[in-house]
């Protein structure tokens, strides 16, 4: 493909409650075996596009361990690559990423250094799969300056923490207001950007000499009059993880046949780091119902309508309806868990009772494993 690829996955959302405090947003586990940032991967190595760097900050330490081989994703060649960028002090810079065009900027070097004609952007953030090559003959053929991949959501559906985006007849954006009080249409921004290279360097380089930092708001939004922007809608699938709702309603999404068979059965795949672990395992007097058990857990007890991350051991006489149990959590003897997301490592002490009354409970215990 005629392209690189840059994935933003730097960004803290305090609407992810407690989940945020150990990991980036882009490295939430999904669907039991996945990361969110596997889509966005998934979707570049699919698509061809050889040249991958993903902008890393906030609370990165796992996500960078997660993209630490880059033969996962089908990235480990010689031309090409996945590069991995973190916030760099600098004799002329000392700063973070001050927010998306940024960080961007202060890896002007990976685009100054690339050949391809064209920058896909997308974010780490949202599970979907999507042929970027598409979107590019879509932006060739309008002869758009950048080009936003959008989607509409369903009726009276609470869209104002999106962007929201209104079109003309020929599906150039005429309006783009970002996070809106009042949403004055229902077509979202997907995060995911199309442009040329050298016209996306000259609008960092002159957003960063204003003192401008956020790529939405100070060059989509900016220049929308000035550049032929257009949207390309999405019909498929796609989600993005910014709160801890979004989070439990996307990963329970994955416990109906029809979205699991679109990601897993269904061509081309989604690919992650796999971690060589045991096949799952069904003690006597377990009984699971419509869940997702993962390599590595054992299950004594009752799961229902659940997701069950690696290496959770599931004890005796316990009950987990609808809930999401992450990755290494010991859960004792007789526990009741309902409507919770429990966080990685966990240890639920035996005869616990927890249940998520109108809200996710998002459980954090920080018990002494032997004690139990």
């Amino acid at each position: 493909m005629r392209a690189i690829g840059i994935i933003l996955a730097g960004g803290h959302n305090h609407r992810m409650r407690e989940l945020s405090q150990k990991r980036a947003i882009s490295a939430m586990p999904v669907a039991g075996s996945y990361r969110s940032i596997d889509f966005a991967l998934s979707n570049m190595s699919n698509s061809h596009i050889q040249r991958v760097a993903v902008l890393t900050q906030y609370n990165a330490r796992s996500l960078n361990e997660h993209l630490s081989s880059s033969k996962w994703w089908d990235f480990g060649r010689k031309q090409g690559g996945l590069y991995v960028f973190t916030p760099v002090v600098t004799a002329d810079n000392s700063n973070w990423y001050r927010g998306t065009a940024d960080a961007i900027y202060q890896n002007l070097d990976f685009l100054k250094n690339s050949h391809e004609p064209y920058v896909v952007i997308a974010s780490g953030d949202c599970v979907y799969k999507m042929d970027y090559n598409k979107v590019l003959e879509y932006h060739i053929d309008k002869k758009a300056d950048i080009t936003v991949v959008c989607k509409d959501m369903p009726e009276g559906m609470n869209v104002d923490r999106y962007g929201i985006i209104k079109m003309n007849e020929e599906s150039r954006i005429e309006e783009f207001e970002e996070k809106p009080v009042v949403a004055k249409s229902n077509t979202v921004s997907c995060g995911i950007y199309v442009i040329r290279r050298r016209l996306l360097i000259e609008l960092i380089e002159k957003s960063a000499e204003e003192g401008r930092h956020d790529l939405v708001a100070d060059i989509l939004i900016r220049y929308k009059g000035m550049k032929r922007i257009f949207g390309y809608k999405m019909k498929d699938y796609w989600k993005n993880i910014a709160s801890v709702e979004d989070y439990y309603e996307t990963n329970m999404d994955f416990l109906k046949p029809d979205v699991r068979n679109y990601f897993f059965r269904e061509y081309p795949a989604v690919y992650s780091k796999v971690d060589d672990l045991a096949p799952a395992k069904y003690n006597v007097g377990s009984d699971v119902k419509n869940s997702l058990v993962s390599s590595g857990s054992i299950i004594n007890g009752k799961v229902e309508n659940s997701i069950i991350f690696k290496k959770v051991f599931v004890g005796n006489n316990c009950t987990i309806k609808n809930s999401i149990i992450l990755n290494d959590v010991y859960i004792g003897d007789n526990t009741h868990i309902e409507n919770c997301i429990v966080e990685s490592r966990d240890t639920i002490r035996a005869n616990s009772y927890y249940v998520g009354e109108g809200e996710i409970k998002v459980l954090i215990e920080k018990n002494e494993r032997y004690d139990v």
